[in-house]
């Protein structure tokens, strides 16, 4: 893969911005009278690391006008080093557009997290092409890679078509596409012909496809293994077949990646991650990680292994990055990784809790 010479982004990503409401002390939503806030979406937790490290990176987005939900969001990301654009859009009184609200606690023990979405009348759903300078943005200001969520693709008709036409405008102008499948029942039913055929393209646009074995089977319509063991060599071994199906299918991308994750508890999982880069398989074998919050594990994942594509570096890193990056979001009751340096996240891979002085 080659990235572009001259990039004021390193990554892009369109994307809806909501809150995140979780309970103190890891109590349960139902029973606790204290909350944390922050602003979060998918998208932008994968953008996290780059953006902690120094790096620009771009929301695409959309917002309510006059809300001071929405003034929150517009905060947030500008502490987190992630430029945004997106118009203003009136509310519409009352009942009508909104930012999603997350309401999710962090579970304790064998107690696990419970996560309830509330995105009725959500702006993001309103998400179009037409709502953003592409010409200007990829090509006179330049981006690294557009990160695309199956979230977004699926969120809408206009979305979809919006995550369509950025696909198509990344490749023309020589940017990276990250696709993280990201399957949600909920968003499918009733479009499923539909969302088949644009995940399909988008897939087909991609250099590096990001998901699990039920991501690319109902998604991209892939035949799933036989039933037989739910072993850790049986399940690595039942995704490298896939992604060879995969691969051959696809063969615009270089990269395919999942994480693995068995749960001991809500505050102990093994974490471990596979790869498929340049025709060459990498493996980080489950290892026992302890968690504040398990919510963005995943994204930290995916935004440490984008961070070592940016980067340049060899394959190997990115899927070690990735795997220690994902660590560190499940270790923060916010979303996201946010690494103070390089130094933080290598020493998480080596299993390094000494304390620096």
């Amino acid at each position: 893969m080659k990235l572009r010479e001259t990039c004021k982004y390193a990554i892009a990503c369109p994307t809806s911005m909501g809150v995140r409401i979780t309970p103190e002390n890891r109590m349960a939503v139902h029973n606790s009278n204290l909350f944390y806030l922050q602003s979060t979406s998918a998208e932008t937790n994968v953008l996290n690391v780059a953006s902690s490290l120094g790096y620009e990176c771009l929301a695409l987005t959309k917002f309510v006008e006059g809300s001071p939900i929405a003034a929150f969001i517009k905060s947030q990301l500008r502490a987190r080093n992630i430029r945004y654009e997106g118009l203003d859009i009136p509310q519409g009184g009352p009942w009508g557009y909104r930012h999603q609200f997350n309401i999710a606690d962090s579970g304790f023990g064998l107690r696990a997290a419970r996560v309830w979405n509330d995105r009725a009348g959500e702006v993001g759903r309103t998400l179009s092409i037409d709502d953003f300078d592409v010409e200007r943005i990829f090509g006179q200001e330049g981006v690294g890679i557009l990160h695309l969520s199956g979230l977004i693709a699926a969120m809408s008709e206009d979305t979809t078509k919006c995550c369509l036409a950025l696909a198509r405008a990344a490749k023309q102008y020589g940017t990276l596409v990250s696709f993280d499948l990201n399957y949600r029942a909920t968003f499918w039913k009733g479009r499923e012909e539909e969302l088949r055929e644009a995940f399909h393209e988008i897939a087909s646009c991609a250099d590096i496809l990001v998901g699990n074995e039920e991501d690319f089977q109902l998604c991209l319509g892939f035949k799933g293994p036989e039933a037989g063991g739910k072993d850790l060599k049986t399940k690595i071994e039942n995704f490298k077949g896939m992604i060879r199906e995969v691969q051959a299918k696809y063969s615009n991308a270089s990269v395919f990646a999942t994480t693995l994750r068995e749960v001991v508890s809500a505050n102990r999982n093994l974490w471990g991650a596979i790869m498929l880069a340049e025709g060459q398989w990498f493996v980080e074998e489950p290892r026992e990680i302890d968690i504040l919050d398990r919510i963005g594990g995943g994204d930290g994942f995916t935004g440490g292994l984008l961070y070592g594509v940016w980067k340049g570096w060899e394959p190997q890193k990115w899927v070690q990055f990735g795997w220690a990056t994902g660590a560190l979001a499940a270790s923060s009751l916010n979303d996201y990784a946010e690494p103070a340096d390089e130094a933080q996240v290598w020493a998480i891979y080596a299993g390094n809790a000494r304390v620096q002085r």
